[in-house]
């Protein structure tokens, strides 16, 4: 069997779990120990995350003409790849907190809704919450000012039920 038949399958799965991904990130390993790659392959999967090594000419090949194609500089040396469906930052997200706590862990760039960020942005962009904080924050704003409305209305009521009694 020729090795292109035997690496097709595997540029296919790179391929299929890039084709609906909002985000992509690319993360250099090199130094994790067994335990800290265990910990970190744990918290992607719980957040849906596929987090996967695989060899960089084969992922050049799968992101051949996608929005994926600005990663290609940075598939050299070891190289592993988070791959979202569901929450953009969430990738970038939980790689840069697990850096905080394992410094050899090092992002080296991503693509997000269809937008390239090298090393330094993806870091920014790993600092914003997830969609559902953003719109619980939202909600707790927007509905501040209608709970202190009524809160001010109720303390009138009683004023007034106090004077008439």
């Amino acid at each position: 069997m020729a090795k292109v038949e035997l690496k097709q399958p595997i540029v296919e799965e790179i391929t299929s779990a890039l084709k609906d991904a909002k985000a992509a990130v690319l993360v250099d390993y090199r130094g994790l120990t067994v335990e800290q790659d265990t910990q970190l392959r744990k918290q992607l999967r719980e957040a849906g995350i596929v987090y996967k090594v695989y060899k960089n000419t084969l992922v050049n090949l799968a992101v051949k003409g996608t929005e994926f194609e600005a990663l290609v500089p940075h598939l050299e040396g070891p190289t592993a790849i988070a791959i979202s469906t569901e929450d953009a930052t969430a990738p970038a997200r939980i790689l840069f907190e697990f850096a905080k706590k394992a410094d050899k862990l090092e992002l080296k760039a991503g693509v997000i809704n269809g937008n390239y960020y090298g090393q330094e942005a993806i870091q920014i962009i790993a600092t914003i919450p997830s969609r559902e904080i953003l719109l619980s924050r939202l909600l707790g704003s927007m509905l501040s000012p209608i709970t202190n409305f009524a809160r001010v209305i109720k303390q009138i009521a009683e004023k007034d039920e106090e004077e008439v009694a």
